[in-house]
């Protein structure tokens, strides 16, 4: 019988504390990311070099933004981050560097940016088609005088 008693009482505390965390509501301090765009696109990039795509925000929120981790979806991109705390209204950034070496074709990459603003993880993205020096060679060359200003 006080088996069953311990039962219930544990039943019922685990039901009052799942209440109380639904009823926590968002910081409406949290800092918040603002990117002046998620999404880069290189185009069409040369195999070999490695490209580099610097994402700049701003925390718009009221509150320090901390970035505590910032992972790629693969070994073949490199993101660095602003380290110190970004205050509200300052800028930071989030620089994507991706490996062309032995990667042709199209790609397209995650990074995801883990913090304490009101949207915990963020995702932006890099993108392009590596060329090799062939294809590169079959590309029609562009006229200097065609880019040269009148």
């Amino acid at each position: 019988k006080s088996f069953l008693s311990i039962c219930f009482l544990a039943f019922a505390s685990i039901g009052f504390t799942q209440d109380k965390l639904a009823e926590v509501k968002p910081n409406p301090n949290a800092p918040q990311f603002k990117f002046e765009n998620e999404l880069h696109d290189f185009g069409e990039i040369p195999e070999g070099p490695q490209a580099t795509h610097e994402f700049k925000f701003k925390n718009t929120g009221k509150e320090p933004l901390v970035l505590s981790n910032v992972k790629a979806s693969c070994g073949c991109t490199t993101p660095s981050w602003t380290k110190e705390p970004v205050l509200p209204g300052k800028d930071g950034s989030v620089a994507a560097t991706y490996n062309t070496q032995g990667r042709p074709g199209p790609f397209s990459k995650a990074i995801t940016i883990t913090s304490n603003a009101g949207e915990a993880t963020k995702v932006i993205t890099i993108k392009g088609n590596v060329i090799t020096a062939e294809q590169d060679k079959s590309l029609p060359v562009k006229s200097p005088s065609l880019l040269a200003p009148k």
